[in-house]
C-alpha cells in the first residue's frame, strides 16, 4: 500500500472522530442546557400552578387558546390562575377564550385576579372561574356588545364621488361606508348585537350563578369598580394572587407552596396587543379601521368616556 493511500486512510479515520466528538459535545451541551433550565423552573416539572396572563386587547388567539385547553389534561397543573388586565376586544376572541377556560375549570379549581381593567369581554373570560378576586379600584363589568360603523357620503358628495354599489340583495352592503345606514339595516345589526347580548348575559348567569333578570339589569353597558361589584355578585372578594392561592389551598386543598409557572403559547404576536400599547392600537382601531363592519367585527370592549 503506498504512503499516499495511508494518508488518506488516515485522514478518513480522523474526521469521523472529529465528527464523533462534535455530535457528543452538541449533545452533551443540549443535555446540559436542558438540565439548567428545568433546575431554574423554565421547564415545567412536577406538579405546579399554572398562571394564564391576559392583558391588552383580546382577540381570537389559536395558540392561547389550545395552551389554556392543554391545561385541562396536564397532570401535572394541580390550579389556574388567570391575571386579567384587559378592557375588551372581540366578541369572538372573548367567546373561545371563555369556552377554553370553562373546559379547564370543569376539571381542576381555576381562579381570576383582576388588576386595573378587567371589563367587557375581558369579564366574560372571568365568569368560568370558581372565585374571582379585584381590586378595590379594578374597573370591570361593561357587559354589553357594540358594532360600529361610519358614513362619509356626505364628504364624497362635496368632493363630487359618487359611489355605485352593485349588490345581490338589499342588506348585503349593510353598514357601508359610502351611503347611510338604512332603517332596515339598522334593524338587522340591532338584531344581531342584541342576540350576541344575550349570549354574554347567559355566560354571566351560568358563571355566577345569577338570575339572568338580574344580570340584564346591570348589563346596560357600565362599567363598576371592584368594590361596586363585589356588592352586585359579580365578583367574590377583593385582592390578588397572594388571596387567590391561599383560597385554592383553604378551599380546593390544593397544597401550600406550589410553585406558580407562566403559561407560554410558544409565540410572541399574542404580547403585540398587550399593556399601554394595546389600548394605543384600540383607540386608532376604533377611529380609523372600525369604520366600517364586517358579520365577525362585533366588539364586546370598555370604551374610555372622550374616545
Amino acid at each position: 500500500m503506498s504512503l499516499e493511500t495511508d494518508l488518506l486512510l488516515d485522514r478518513r479515520r480522523l474526521k469521523r472522530r472529529l465528527v464523533f466528538w462534535r455530535v457528543f459535545a452538541v449533545v452533551a451541551l443540549v443535555v446540559a442546557a436542558l438540565a439548567g433550565l428545568r433546575g431554574a423552573g423554565l421547564i415545567p416539572e412536577g406538579a405546579h400552578i399554572e398562571r394564564v396572563t391576559v392583558n391588552g386587547l383580546i382577540t381570537d388567539d389559536r395558540k392561547l387558546t389550545q395552551a389554556v385547553s392543554g391545561l385541562a389534561d396536564d397532570d401535572h397543573v394541580k390550579a389556574v390562575i388567570v391575571s386579567i388586565d384587559s378592557p375588551g376586544g372581540s366578541v369572538a376572541g372573548g367567546e373561545t377564550l371563555h369556552d377554553a377556560i370553562a373546559r379547564v375549570a370543569a376539571k381542576k379549581p381555576v381562579v381570576v385576579t383582576m388588576g386595573g381593567l378587567a371589563a367587557s369581554a375581558g369579564y366574560m373570560i372571568a365568569v368560568p372561574a370558581s372565585r374571582i378576586f379585584a381590586r378595590e379600584s379594578t374597573l370591570t363589568g361593561s357587559i354589553g356588545v357594540l358594532l360600529q360603523t361610519g358614513d362619509i357620503s356626505g364628504l364624497l358628495g362635496k368632493l363630487g364621488i359618487n359611489a355605485e354599489v352593485i349588490r345581490s340583495g338589499p342588506l348585503k352592503d349593510e353598514p357601508s361606508l359610502v351611503r347611510p345606514l338604512s332603517p332596515e339595516g339598522k334593524v338587522v345589526l340591532q338584531g344581531l348585537v342584541t342576540d350576541m347580548y344575550d349570549q354574554f348575559v347567559n355566560m354571566v348567569a351560568a358563571g355566577r350563578h345569577l338570575d339572568p333578570a338580574k344580570v340584564r339589569s346591570l348589563a346596560d353597558g357600565r362599567a363598576y369598580t371592584g368594590h361596586q361589584a363585589l356588592g352586585l355578585g359579580l365578583v367574590d372578594a377583593i385582592g390578588g394572587e397572594r388571596e387567590a392561592k391561599d383560597w385554592l389551598t383553604s378551599a380546593k386543598g390544593v397544597p401550600a407552596g406550589l410553585p406558580v409557572q407562566d403559561l407560554s403559547d410558544g409565540g410572541i404576536a399574542s404580547h403585540a396587543l398587550s399593556g399601554e400599547l394595546g389600548m394605543v392600537v384600540l383607540d386608532v382601531w376604533k377611529s380609523l379601521i372600525s369604520q366600517s363592519v364586517s358579520l365577525d367585527g362585533a366588539l364586546a370592549v370598555w370604551q374610555r368616556s372622550g374616545n
